[in-house]
């Protein structure tokens, strides 16, 4: 196994600066003709720290009136805690998604016509948001592709009582992989909190904190580099596509007795597209190996709603996991290939 690279500030200001810099011009200049790559996609749009703070309200829980930890006070104590664990590495600008805009209008616009209402008349939040912090002093190379160190945090309130009064509120939050070259999130069992529950900030940091110092990307690392060993044929890919396909339909019982599988028939009609049409990990009429069918998975978790996709990110890597073991006899996950 190749060893994580995370090298001294000196050695990394002096060697790799200059790689950063040149990615950042090749960015720059084709962000204008192509589509730039998120780490999630589906109906998000991109929003600021800034304007979270500065032009959102905070939700309340309506029997007490007592404040919800708003999204910008999510992501801000998660990059703060990231630079505490992370001291010394380079701590990227988070990268934030919002969907789901609530609007109202504050007291005095209550009798406005909608189309004569101001700016300044309007409020709004948003139910769902997801953010993702880089660390791309801390990397390695997968099969070819530049894997950063990232953070990732999703906040959902349609998945909280907000009609109740304060109890402690739900976050996601994962620490993983970045694929570079798509933007893919390889999330691991280790670096995921699904139900992480606090009932302000300070719980949050240190739920944070909790989190980087139980993940070990060595491991997860290991795990990644080993799909690059293992390859399926087209007849074996079509095979997995087609039961995941029936997966979806099987009898509740059935279902239950199988490995999870969260893809919808939306996201898995786009695994098939990549596969013939995706410039890095498509191989159409070839072997496909388990990391471009990883690959595949991630890209196509890309569209799910911001609730869902952290558990969707973590069932590709058991799936592709999985299936890889089933590849070599293991008989969890043997239902799909066979």
């Amino acid at each position: 196994m190749r060893n994580l690279v995370i090298m001294p500030t000196e050695n990394r200001e002096r060697m790799n600066l200059g790689e950063f810099a040149e990615e950042a011009t090749i960015i720059e200049e084709t962000a204008t003709p192509k589509r730039v790559n998120h780490f999630i996609e589906a109906n998000t749009q991109e929003a600021t720290l800034q304007h979270l703070k500065n032009d959102c309200i905070t939700p309340v829980f309506a029997k007490d009136n007592e404040l919800t930890v708003n999204h910008a006070a999510f992501i801000e104590t998660v990059w703060e805690a990231a630079n505490s664990y992370y001291n010394g590495e380079t701590i990227g600008t988070p990268d934030i998604r919002v969907s789901h805009v609530i609007k109202g209008r504050i007291p005095e616009a209550i009798h406005k016509p909608a189309n004569q209402l101001l700016e300044s008349d309007k409020t709004i939040y948003y139910e769902r948001a997801a953010f993702s912090i880089d660390i791309p002093t801390i990397y390695e190379t997968v099969e070819g592709n530049k894997l950063n160190l990232s953070i990732v945090g999703v906040r959902a309130y349609n998945q909280m009582n907000l009609y109740s009064k304060k109890v402690p509120e739900l976050f996601r939050l994962a620490i993983g992989f970045k694929n570079q070259v798509c933007c893919n999130m390889c999330i691991f069992t280790d670096g995921y909190k699904d139900d992480l529950r606090v009932s302000n900030t300070s719980e949050l940091y240190r739920s944070a904190l909790e989190l980087f110092n139980n993940y070990n990307p060595a491991k997860h690392l290991h795990l990644m580099q080993q799909l690059g060993n293992t390859s399926m044929s087209e007849h074996q890919f079509a095979q997995i596509l087609g039961k995941m396909r029936l997966y979806q339909c099987l009898p509740n019982g059935y279902q239950k007795r199988l490995p999870r599988m969260l893809l919808t028939d939306t996201q898995i009609n786009s695994v098939a597209k990549a596969y013939i049409n995706d410039e890095n990990f498509g191989s159409f009429g070839n072997d496909l190996n388990m990391w471009k069918f990883y690959n595949l998975l991630t890209g196509a978790n890309k569209s799910s709603y911001i609730d869902s996709f952290l558990d969707r990110s973590l069932n590709a890597t058991e799936m592709a996991v999985g299936i890889n073991a089933a590849l070599h006899g293991d008989e969890h996950y043997k239902w799909f290939i066979n």
